[in-house]
């Protein structure tokens, strides 16, 4: 069949200093089994080369061009940007991270099932994740939790199951497809306030179509320190990204004692993960600025009387259960010094926050 006469994809890679992957990234996407795509490559001012690499492609293939940014972006506005480069007459779109790629069948893979299913506006898959941020290497597979086969799931039920039970297959932008209408629906596409903006793409537009996932694993995604998924992880804002989901949308697929239960769980387990890290330590002001801050926007607010009656909660786990305490303590003293490095590293390197302008973890 001639490539030209299926459906259009629109590619598109944020890149902020990535020489050291780019390569990699670009060569995944020539090699798909799916042809009628079209490239745009995002140069957000890299310092490192990614530019000259992104246009030496560009040079060989015509369906590859470089936009260069004229002043640097952050993280998401950054993706805004990208989004809007896409084709106007592109049915689809895909991000590819400049540090990660993509496995060669997952553009065919993700537009079977949304041409296949009319109402899908995202269509997820696993995903293969690479963690070196200890010092070793691990690989896991990540964005399971629906049943097989599960090519077309309600949007609704998506939201659902993520609210009640935790269960998140929207993954990363590397990890799904996106239909391009939807995507221009949107402008910007995701909300520039909120860090974890992916996620909060995926229940809004999950209001109005469904959610389409392809059982096998498609995408490749690095964490690497001094990444933005790095940061996010050492700071769990995961955790404050899930509670404004909860609070600006969840009413829109939960009953309202189904809501009233969800917050109630996920302060309490806010709350629990603050007491932690005060017990192990942790006293930096950007820290607790940043969750005071999310707290209040979730106009759930900050109570101090709430952090210490879980600070005694885990100490009285902690008196009951010694051994289990003293092993996690030798855990997180061996990831805290790493991550001492890693920040410290970063704080050489950049004059921007810690925050990386390609991707969203």
């Amino acid at each position: 069949m001639d490539s030209r006469s299926l459906p259009l994809v629109s590619i598109v890679t944020p890149v902020y200093n990535n020489a050291d992957h780019l390569s990699e990234c670009i060569e995944s996407v020539l090699a798909q089994t799916y042809q009628n795509w079209d490239y745009v490559i995002v140069n957000n001012c890299s310092t490192d080369g990614s530019g000259e690499i992104a246009h030496r492609y560009a040079a060989k293939d015509q369906r590859i061009r470089v936009h260069e940014n004229q002043h640097f972006l952050r993280a998401i506005p950054n993706h805004n940007l990208a989004l809007r480069q896409i084709s106007p007459l592109s049915k689809y779109c895909k991000i590819v991270f400049g540090d990660d790629w993509i496995f060669p069948e997952c553009i065919e893979q993700m537009v079977s099932v949304a041409e296949e299913h009319p109402s899908v506006g995202i269509v997820g898959a696993y995903g293969l994740e690479e963690d070196a941020t200890d010092g070793v290497q691990k690989h896991e597979v990540a964005w399971g939790g629906l049943p097989y086969p599960s090519r077309l799931v309600p949007g609704r039920e998506v939201c659902r199951r993520f609210l009640l039970e935790k269960t998140y297959v929207f993954g990363t932008p590397n990890s799904v497809l996106y239909r391009s209408d939807v995507v221009r629906s949107r402008d910007p596409f995701y909300n520039e306030a909120n860090l974890h903006a992916d996620m909060e793409a995926g229940v809004v537009l999950l209001k109005t179509c469904d959610f389409g996932f392809v059982h096998q694993v498609l995408t490749f995604k690095r964490w690497r320190p001094g990444s933005l998924g790095t940061f996010t992880a050492h700071t769990h804002t995961t955790i404050a990204g899930q509670l404004h989901c909860l609070v600006a949308h969840g009413r829109d697929f939960l009953t309202r004692q189904e809501f009233d239960i969800c917050l109630e769980r996920l302060v309490s387990e806010y709350y629990n993960y603050l007491g932690v890290s005060f017990l192990r330590g942790r006293r930096d002001k950007a820290f607790w600025n940043y969750h005071k801050r999310k707290l209040s926007e979730a106009s759930v607010g900050f109570s101090r009387t709430h952090l210490a009656g879980a600070i005694i909660a885990r100490l009285c786990r902690a008196l009951l259960n010694p051994h289990e305490s003293i092993e996690r303590l030798r855990k997180h003293k061996s990831v805290t010094v790493q991550r001492a490095s890693e920040v410290g590293d970063r704080s050489r390197l950049h004059t921007v926050p810690p925050e990386r302008s390609d991707g969203v973890a």
